[in-house]
């Protein structure tokens, strides 16, 4: 199922499809002061022993009876029982709209396919065209509530999660404004209009009908259309300047440009029709670099700059299939709609599908005639070309800044670790820890996207993995104390349950400071205070995204001096794709890496030597009270 409807309680909604119906709960608001004496202690080893004092004083005048903090609180209970979700348009304003960056690099992640063979541009446009079918299917699964309801993995498994996010797929646009973006959503009609994918080809957008006088096109017709595009797009004459550029700008700059734009009819025009399209599909030239793991990972989060496929994007557009000629393929997906469990859903069905059902490029139904493929045209003036110019500088530095190490960690996988009893996502998060610690001397503020889909419109919360637990650890790794891993473990596992049943601080902590700005009241201390600003500035942010297909997931650092590291991990390795910026003196993603080789390695050590010694056992208890109040 893809759709809900708000139910009659205040405390569930429900799910209909066509085999039950499933009931998901509404997010609750954690106790006021277990979120203050959690933020204490996930902050209280980050800081001086100075600057811990006066946090401590502020936290306490802020939960203090008829405080700041009961009257907000107090609201966003409010609040609570009258949205099914009342962190929802906080967060994503927060974490996407409200971000000036860039997309590539700094917000969108990808996912990297299979590097493909393809011998000639015939197997490349086939491998499209057969693409290009199974986004179709998959569409008409969504369209049609088809879709099988996905449950939780990991910790607390089997609950059915929220399946609204996979909606927001083929039909969202994040559109760029001066201060703050909007998500804008389109709403399907009786008759909608024909349905069209963009194709990027050499810089320049074309039209692609896939569905002519209410049918849908078959494999050889999408063939034929990529053949006539691909063929249009040769013609130099005809060659448009690389608009898709500016949407790789900072969304302030692409906001103005975008303005500029849509000023002259064809430009609006053009514009339009990308904004409306299902997807991009992307059809790269040859890079010209050798396909490791790390290039093609490159490759698709910015396109290798100007001189490359740069300028062969439309980053607002939620889902970018890219196809280069040269077989590195994979997805560019702009974020704010949706999860990276949902990307990965995707990708895996249509993998699948293209492994599984053989390209038809002969069909007796075929229609005889097809009308062509429509070039978009644009009317670029004297200041679209300095904004053009100016997005192609910057596009070219964050090309050059970006430091990328795609790493597959063979010594072992999840196997071995679900054989010490212990949850492979911790024990990789605890080495993320061990592997800072060992770089840089201390831990900083971590962040693991935790999903939050067991509730309504449920999207994520923040695991906050730099423990002082995983700090006594690897202070004590030197020793090898045993105990004092299963003890970080343990705190790591604690705080997914937080993080999974809606009981993390981040969430709430933003709605609390959201709900003082919406009433316009000053900000209170314990937002201002430098102690939240240490803590929300994530160093180390980080993400596992588990595939059981071929590929992988990265993205960028989300600060300047900091790391992005995605894991995969699988029955007997372990995929690290890990990313910082080339002008910070303080990282290195090929030094961090090797680290975490090594310390993986001391890990397994001590496990090993340890495993014929009676185990604690590991206890998933909750770390706070009430928790049974909630079902799930």
């Amino acid at each position: 199922d893809a759709g809900f409807e708000k139910g009659t309680s205040k405390k569930h909604g429900r799910s209909k499809c066509k085999q039950k119906t499933i009931i998901y709960f509404y997010l609750p608001v954690p106790p006021l002061q277990q979120t203050l004496n959690m933020y204490l202690k996930c902050t209280s080893h980050l800081i001086t022993e100075e600057q811990l004092k006066k946090t401590k004083a502020i936290v306490e005048k802020f939960g203090a009876p008829g405080g700041m903090g009961e009257f907000l609180q107090k609201k966003l209970l409010e609040r609570s029982e009258h949205t099914a979700n009342w962190v929802y348009d906080y967060w994503l304003e927060d974490m996407y709209l409200s971000n000036r960056l860039a997309l590539p690099v700094n917000s969108s992640p990808v996912m990297v396919f299979p590097k493909q063979n393809f011998r000639s541009q015939s197997d490349t446009l086939r491998f499209a065209a057969h693409l290009i079918s199974g986004v179709l299917e998959y569409k008409s699964l969504i369209d049609g509530r088809a879709l099988p309801v996905d449950y939780a993995r990991g910790q607390l498994a089997g609950t059915p999660l929220c399946m609204d996010q996979y909606n927001k797929v083929f039909t969202s646009y994040r559109l760029p404004g001066p201060k703050t973006d909007t998500l804008v959503a389109q709403k399907s009609t009786v008759m909608p209009e024909p349905e069209h994918i963009i194709v990027a080809c050499k810089n320049q957008f074309f039209v692609l009908d896939v569905v002519i006088n209410f049918r849908r096109l078959n494999e050889k017709d999408l063939y034929t259309q990529l053949e006539r595009i691909r063929k249009m797009s040769d013609i130099e004459e005809e060659r448009l300047p690389p608009i898709g550029l500016l949407t790789s700008d900072d969304r302030t700059q692409w906001a103005e440009a975008r303005s500029m734009l849509i000023k002259d009819s064809t430009n609006r025009d053009s514009i339009d029709m990308i904004e409306r399209c299902l997807c991009l599909v992307c059809l790269d030239e040859p890079s010209g670099t050798e396909l490791t793991d790390t290039n093609r990972a490159l490759l698709m989060l910015h396109g290798g700059g100007t001189d490359k496929n740069g300028g062969n994007r439309w980053y607002d557009k939620p889902m970018q299939f890219v196809i280069g000629a040269d077989g590195s393929c994979g997805v560019v997906c702009e974020h704010s709609p949706f999860e990276g469990i949902v990307l990965v859903q995707c990708t895996e069905y249509l993998l699948r599908y293209m492994r599984g059902s053989p390209s038809k490029l002969v069909r007796a139904a075929s229609m005889s005639e097809l009308p062509a493929p429509r070039q978009l045209h644009w009317k670029c003036s004297a200041d679209i070309q300095t904004f053009l110019t100016s997005s192609a500088d910057k596009l070219q530095r964050l090309v050059k800044n970006l430091d990328m190490n795609v790493s597959k960690f063979t010594g072992y996988g999840k196997e071995f670790i679900k054989k010490q009893k212990m949850s492979p996502d911790a024990y990789v998060q605890v080495a993320l820890q061990f592997t800072f610690y060992r770089c840089h001397g201390c831990l900083v503020p971590t962040y693991e996207s935790a999903s939050i889909r067991r509730f309504q419109e449920g999207r994520v919360d923040n695991i906050r993995s730099s423990t002082p637990e995983a700090l006594a650890f690897v202070k004590a790794m030197d020793v090898e104390k045993m105990e004092l891993l299963w003890t970080a473990i343990k705190a790591q596992t604690n705080y997914t349950i937080l993080a999974i049943t809606g009981m993390a601080i981040d969430n709430h902590l933003l709605g609390l400071r959201e709900i003082a700005k919406e009433l316009k009241l000053e900000k209170p201390e314990l937002f201002s205070d430098t102690t939240y600003a240490t803590s929300i500035h994530f160093i180390l942010s980080t993400s596992q995204v588990p595939t059981t297909e071929e590929m992988f997931c990265c993205y960028g650092p989300v600060v300047p001096n900091g790391y992005g590291a995605c894991y995969n991990p699988q029955t007997d390795h372990i995929i690290f794709c890990v990313s910082s910026f080339c002008d910070s003196a303080e990282t290195s993603s090929d030094l961090f890496v090797k680290t975490l080789e090594g310390c993986l390695k001391e890990m397994q050590d001590l496990c090993t030597k340890c495993n014929t010694e009676a185990k604690p056992k590991l206890l998933f208890t909750f770390v706070f009270e009430k928790v049974s109040s909630f079902a799930f």
